[in-house]
């Protein structure tokens, strides 16, 4: 039987091997100036944001759609608890955009 945990690991890490793959054939002139890590920074920021907004958004729907089957004028409440978790995402790009383009 195939492990599920394993396949999830993969998953998650497979777009982390295949991006450092890409970056072996790059040479410094085709990165930024400045501190190379801050690509990798950004990147992490906006993917680490994408996954914890993802893990939230799946648990507040979860128990709104509960909570919607036995209230059904609390739709509005629900929503919004929905888009306060995918607010994280939208930090998560803010924090990449200001690494990438500010001034150091």
């Amino acid at each position: 039987m195939i492990n599920l945990n394993k396949i999830k690991y993969i998953i998650l890490l497979l777009p982390l091997f295949l991006g450092s793959l890409t970056a072996i054939g790059q040479t410094a002139a085709e990165t930024g100036t400045g501190f190379s890590g801050i690509n990798i920074g950004a990147g992490l920021a906006v993917g680490l944001a994408a996954i914890g907004a993802g893990m939230a958004v799946g648990m507040a729907a979860a128990a709104g759609i509960g909570v919607l089957t036995e209230k059904r004028e609390m739709f509005g409440t629900v929503l919004i608890f929905v888009a306060i978790g995918e607010g994280i995402a939208v930090y998560g790009i803010l924090f990449a955009v200001l690494m990438l383009f500010g001034k150091f």
